[in-house]
């Protein structure tokens, strides 16, 4: 057991655990898988790589999330109308209760960090 949980090759690793379909589908079939780096308490927070193949989908993010897309190409548009081209290179902060959709246009794979921090209200 590491002091700073790690993966090596974190952009090319193929051991990945398949994580099941995308859910909330609105065209295709995108399927998730990845790989966790570290999980704290309750699950929070979380730290890991995620691939998806494309499709596209409503989602609605739950806590902070950041993240580093590292291959593939995406779109995520907010439902107040904001429209994030993402492709490799690509930083995101979503903050939590961030909501709209992802359309995924070439598998895309990123690294991410899901934090305590639940939406405000």
């Amino acid at each position: 057991m590491s002091t700073a949980p790690h993966l090596h090759e974190a952009s090319t690793r193929t051991d990945l655990v398949d994580w099941g379909a995308q859910p909330d589908a609105i065209a295709g079939a995108s399927l998730s898988s990845g790989k966790l780096v570290h999980k704290g308490p309750g699950n929070r927070p979380e730290i890991g790589i995620w691939v998806c193949t494309p499709g596209h989908w409503r989602l609605s993010i739950p806590r902070d999330e950041f993240c580093h897309f590292v291959a593939g190409r995406a779109t995520y548009r907010s439902d107040t109308g904001e429209v994030i081209e993402v492709t490799p290179g690509t930083a995101v902060m979503f903050p939590a209760g961030w909501t709209g959709t992802c359309e995924v246009h070439e598998t895309m794979r990123n690294t991410y960090y899901i934090s305590d921090r639940e939406p405000r209200t």
